[in-house]
């Protein structure tokens, strides 16, 4: 049996282009459009998931996907840094910032650790192994990252360093104990603008 599960990212939204921390924010009226016009090269799947956030639901509905909405798949959750623009923060909070992003243990903030969101996305991708077919699944960029760092066993200081694009797919194989990746397809050509993470372009 083999699980093929392919991630999509949300389209642009005005918090994506100020790399200000998810505020519920919808997304642009360009991205809508976007999402609209490649929503039907999507492969079929066996289910439809869909992080807990707005901008996911929405491109989710443009895509013309009715998916469930899964927690485990949300976004890592920055406490009460939501809805704040990361270079405000970092000028108020320089020590806090720092250690957020140096530290995959630290959750300053009092939300997740990157080591947290990790953890939790490997049980979510681990359950994946028995659903025989694909998993399509609009996710935050965050869920993006912790798939990459755990397929590879790459160490979580390397979560921040992974950029991932709006409305690409990411796709990860597998069965026998290991999964292969495939990552960064943009929708015109997946089988199946950059968005700004805290760690850097």
């Amino acid at each position: 049996m083999t699980s093929r599960v392919t991630l999509i990212t949300p389209a642009m939204n005005a918090s994506l282009r100020q790399a200000r921390f998810d505020d519920g924010a919808s997304i642009d009226a360009g991205g809508a459009q976007r999402a609209g016009a490649v929503g039907e090269l999507l492969p079929a799947a066996a289910r439809v998931l869909v992080s807990p956030s707005v901008r996911c639901r929405e491109t989710a509905a443009a895509l013309g996907l009715d998916g469930a909405e899964a927690e485990e798949l949300a976004g890592l959750d920055v406490g009460r840094w939501r809805g704040a623009v990361l270079d405000e923060v970092a000028a108020r909070e320089p020590e806090a910032v720092a250690r957020w992003l140096g530290d995959p243990a630290s959750a300053p903030h009092g939300g997740e650790s990157v080591e947290d969101v990790r953890a939790r996305v490997a049980r979510w991708l681990e359950a994946c192994r028995d659903v025989d077919g694909r998993t399509l699944a609009v996710v935050e960029p965050d869920v993006v990252r912790a798939v990459v760092v755990q397929v590879l066993g790459a160490p979580s200081s390397a979560f921040w360093r992974l950029d991932v694009p709006p409305l690409t797919a990411t796709t990860v194989s597998g069965r026998g104990g290991r999964w292969n990746l495939r990552l960064g397809d943009p929708l015109e050509g997946a089988e199946g603008t950059r968005a700004a993470s805290p760690g850097g372009s």
